[in-house]
């Protein structure tokens, strides 16, 4: 090597810079993104900056970079046209209707990418045959049309061209033609199954390839021609001219997982979670040998279907904003950014994670870098930081009467940030069946190292690697990626020898489409290396997982053995290979990573420095610490906590119980060198711990849900996301829910608290029930109700109920569905069951349960498919069961209680507030049916709290068009938590101020 290479991470707080000079010497640089008094663009800046005159050449630049997922968040792509099938103009608008915030009143929908659609004349059948062929003519005048006005994307969406593309290639032909100089066909983009992620993938690689490239031209406008390589999101590198929008959205959190894999594997660990914190976000992820990918995402409300890193981002990085509501500590999810910053980086910002650090000496202002202030040369202002700690610890104490000091505050604040950080990790790892306390935690990224050992204590994990130059990881492995190309393709074939020749012949006509790419980027034939993938699934699931391609048996046992890890049980049906993937790598010859050391000098040229001695806020009281350059360790040199440990770009924090030490080759390593003895919590109502248990409530209703969603076959399930899943104090109260069917989460209670009625002291553990009774908490007979009491470890005592409701496709009835308009009777809808026994200690009652649902009047037309789903929803209660285990074991079981009391007193409040501002209120309704539902509010300013009267509302119809009590329990429930500003789990106690007034008999 010859001549420079520079490594460059753009975040959204700080751009990273590893830059190896001619002689193989790494430096490091990091500047802020946004400075526009004094740069236009950080990359090309800091480049600038660190070539400082030299005349050398700049061999490569290798670059990670925002702006696609930046275009995305602001909505400032290309101007985009859809071309898409007659008939389905508004196909990918309505999607599946999922709804992400479903409290809000004003439903914000995400704003299109596309902004006109062009309907073409033409269809092709699954199997290939055409039965319209594409009206070219009719065509040619709209595109004409969109390009005058000033359109210069299109994307071009033809129904089943994953299989048969040919209408859709026409079209781009002709779209050519006309002068668009951006066309995306979805069959090259996403050659998958399912219309509506295809060409949204189409849509967003129109919407961003243009941005990208007027990006890459600047940069080698600035840069004079260097050879110019981008990050792309699934891991790998490509040449600037093969960089594609739908390839850039996770640009630069991919390099961090690059460089923590890489690292990690160095360092002799080849199991780890990553740990990226940023300034705006944290992003973590799972290595266990291999890259893990997912190929569907969402991001700023935009769905998108490509090969990317398996990486999970939570919004508590450094920059998140820290509020208080009253009651509550709640850290981000909005983030102050680079701009205005935290508060202590003098721009009027405020208080934040870092901020929290720096009150509490975790950061130290004089070991940070200065390029703060009017003139980026100002340290960071941490008098300010104590000023306003002190203000807001005032207003805590007139608002709540709480008697924390600035400091407490600030570690109860650090606290929040750590627990989601580590809801995030067993999103990644706990919830696919990885047992994470057999890892260790890799830490990177500026403020990664502030909070490790904590989110270490929070997950069990003992050990935690520090690589060098962690602050600026994702820079460095950016360097270290590999040049990647990957093709995928549908296939739909089951898993038999007899399919196998068509599935290889794909496979080997993607490895040479893969092949050829690295040959155009001048990769050498011996350095690429090849790897095939089939996503296997269950036949008439849908829930892929992706195995090395090879003999149909050995295919299966590998499935089936991943299937078994991650969901807990195998089925005895057909396999299907979905798709195949193919990922050709060119190896890029690593650099010398002895020479990271070099940045600040060798490891022969260490000298051994005392330690500077700094005051650290630590187990409840401010102590002298020592303060080592990380530098001037040697090897083999121990750091005992608590102590700090400082390097370039990063500070890491070595807490109270934990020791550290540098290996031979850099890595700081930290091991817990004490049990962490249980603090006894208090079960009194703490601000803290009261944020920590909403979102851990929280978190296992979703991981239920997460589980369900995966393991389901019903449609309903799977695609429209119509379930919930919820927990349940002794009583069968709601303690909270994940973000499901608000209809659900206002009537299970009833279901559940009528089988606490009916069943009492006859419960056993490992009992599962049905229910799905309109008149015991059900909605429509479809919602079926799966309810699972936890008891203790002896089995004598119930502590919680874990429940979750699924809408089955069918469950009988007159008509298909199972949702009849003219029923008469209850029997007319489908199978009802009433506190049915679905599993006894444990054993699912499969044949009783199949012979309910196939020997009624009017029985399911599909009942494996009922027995399927119910499965899964036992499979998402044992999840939860799980979990709460988890839960009491980490607290303790009193804390938790009285938590699950604390939570709902605090919606109660919530709500009562809301009332406070209320006025009395009536309204009637007529329905089309002629019947009129009349409710009036009355508030009782004395106190606080409202009757909801529905007294005047219609006799019950003798239609089916009758609501249950459970429902317009649900209805109001909703209503008033719609009304909370506060982001509060929905639970019964946003019922207490409501008193609910039905007339008997009344519709």
């Amino acid at each position: 090597m010859t001549g420079w290479q520079f490594w460059v991470d753009r975040g959204g707080t700080f751009t990273d810079i590893v830059a190896r000079r001619p002689d193989g010497r790494l430096l490091t640089h990091k500047l802020l993104s946004e400075n526009p008094a004094r740069y236009a663009d950080a990359a090309v800046a800091g480049v600038h900056e660190l070539l400082d005159g030299s005349q050398d050449p700049v061999d490569a630049v290798r670059m990670g970079t925002t702006v696609a997922t930046n275009a995305l968040l602001e909505r400032k792509g290309e101007r985009t046209l859809l071309v898409i099938t007659r008939g389905f103009r508004d196909a990918l608008r309505i999607a599946y209707q999922n709804r992400p915030h479903i409290f809000a009143r004003h439903i914000e929908l995400p704003e299109l990418l596309y902004e006109r659609v062009v309907e073409i004349d033409e269809r092709i059948a699954a199997d290939g045959t055409v039965l319209r062929a594409p009206d070219l003519d009719a065509l040619a005048g709209p595109l004409r049309e969109a390009y005058d006005d000033g359109i210069r994307a299109v994307a071009v969406v033809c129904m089943h061209s994953h299989l048969h593309p040919a209408h859709e290639q026409v079209v781009g032909e002709l779209a050519g033609r006309t002068g668009f100089p951006q066309i995306s066909l979805s069959s090259e983009v996403s050659p998958l199954m399912k219309l509506v992620p295809r060409g949204d993938t189409a849509v967003v690689d129109a919407y961003l390839s243009p941005v990208l490239r007027r990006y890459v031209q600047h940069v080698a406008d600035e840069l004079q021609g260097v050879r110019l390589m981008f990050m792309q999101s699934n891991g790998g590198l490509a040449e600037a001219g093969q960089f594609r929008g739908k390839d850039a959205i996770l640009s630069g959190p991919a390099g961090g997982i690059v460089g923590m894999a890489r690292m990690s594997q160095l360092a002799g660990f080849d199991r780890v979670i990553g740990f990226d914190m940023g300034g705006t976000s944290t992003d973590v992820s799972h290595f266990a040998g291999e890259y893990e990918r997912v190929f569907t995402t969402q991001i700023a409300g935009v769905r998108l279907r490509a090969p990317m890193l398996d990486i999970h981002t939570v919004a508590a990085g450094g920059g998140s904003i820290l509020h208080f509501d009253g009651s509550r500590y709640r850290v981000g999810p909005d983030s102050a950014g680079a701009d205005p910053g935290p508060a202590c980086y003098r721009g009027g910002g405020p208080l934040t994670v870092t901020d929290a650090n720096v009150m509490l000496g975790r950061i130290q202002p004089g070991h940070f870098p200065r390029v703060f202030g009017t003139d980026g040369d100002q340290p960071l202002d941490d008098a300010l930081v104590r000023d306003r700690f002190a203000a807001l610890t005032r207003e805590i104490r007139d608002r709540a009467g709480d008697d924390r000091t600035p400091e407490q505050v600030a570690e109860g604040y650090l606290q929040i940030a750590v627990a989601n950080i580590a809801g995030a990790v067993k999103r990644i790892s706990v919830q696919k069946g990885h047992d994470v306390t057999r890892y260790a935690l890799t830490t990177f990224g500026g403020a990664g190292g502030q909070h490790a050992c904590m989110v270490a204590d929070s997950l069990g994990i003992r050990t935690v690697l520090v690589p060098p130059v962690a602050g600026v990881l994702s820079a460095l492995g950016i360097g270290l990626a590999d040049t990647t190309a990957m093709r995928e393709q549908s296939v739909e074939a089951l898993l038999e020898p007899a399919s196998m020749p068509g599935v290889r012949q794909t496979a080997d006509d993607l490895e040479g489409a893969a092949r050829a790419e690295l040959r155009a980027e001048d990769v050498p034939e011996d350095r690429v290396r090849v790897t095939r993938r089939a996503q296997l699934r269950y036949d008439s699931t849908d829930t892929a997982l992706t195995v090395e391609l090879a003999e149909p048996a050995t295919m299966r046992h590998a499935f089936e053995e991943r299937h078994r890890a991650t969901y807990s049980f195998t089925l005895d049906r057909p396999v299907v290979v979905e798709a195949l993937s193919v990922e050709a790598t060119g190896i890029t010859e690593p650099p010398d990573l002895s020479a990271l050391a070099s940045s600040e000098g060798t490891a022969t040229e260490i000298r051994p420095a005392a330690p500077e001695s700094v005051s650290l806020h630590t187990g409840g009281t401010w102590r002298d610490v020592p303060l080592h350059r990380r530098e001037q360790l040697p090897p083999g040199e121990t750091v005992t906590g608590p102590a700090i440990i400082t390097e370039a770009g990063a500070t890491t924090v070595v807490d109270d119980g934990w020791q550290a030490a540098v290996t031979g080759d850099g890595h700081l390593v930290m091991e817990r060198a004490a049990v962490t003895e249980s603090s006894d919590l208090d079960t009194k109502v703490d601000p803290v711990l009261l944020e920590v248990f909403n979102n851990l409530f929280m978190s296992i209703a979703e991981q239920m849900g997460a589980r369900l969603e995966s393991t389901a076959q019903s449609v309903n399930i799977k695609e429209r996301l119509d379930f919930s899943c919820a927990l349940f104090d002794p009583e069968g109260n709601l303690v909270a829910n994940a973000p499901h069917i608000p209809v659900h989460l206002g009537s299970m209670g009833t279901s559940v608290k009528e089988v606490i009625r009916r069943r009492g002291d006859g419960m056993r553990k490992g009992d599962t029930y049905a229910v799905n009774d309109p008149y015991h908490g059900g909605t429509h007979l479809p919602d079926v109700t799966v309810i699972t009491p936890v008891f203790d470890t002896e089995g004598d005592r119930i502590l919680f109920y874990v429940a979750s409701r699924g809408h089955h496709a069918e469950i009988g009835g007159i008509q298909p569905g199972s949702m009849p308009a003219n029923s008469g009777t209850i029997d007319e809808e489908g199978i009802l069951f009433d506190n049915w026994l679905l599993a006894e200690s444990g054993r699912f009652r499969e044949e009783e349960t199949l012979r309910a649902l196939t020997e009624a009047p009017y029985p399911s037309r599909n009942p494996r498919t009922n027995l399927a789903d119910l499965r899964a929803q036992i499979a998402a209660n044992q999840k939860g069961v799980d979990e709460v285990a988890r839960m009491i074991q980490n607290f303790g079981l009193d804390v938790v209680q009285a938590y699950m009391r604390h939570v709902q007193d605090n919606a109660e409040e919530a709500v009562r507030r809301v009332i406070d501002a209320l006025d009395d209120g009536e309204y009637a309704y007529e329905t089309d049916s002629g019947a009129v539902i009349r409710v009036r509010v009355r508030v009782d300013r004395e106190n606080r709290s409202a009757t909801v009267d529905f007294t005047g509302t219609s006799p019950q119809l003798a239609t089916n068009f009758n609501a249950p009590f459970s429902v317009v329990n649900a209805a109001v429930l909703y209503v008033f938590r719609t009304l909370v500003a506060d982001d509060i789990p929905l639970n019964d106690g946003c019922l207490r101020p409501l008193d609910i007034v039905v007339p008997p008999g009344s519709m």
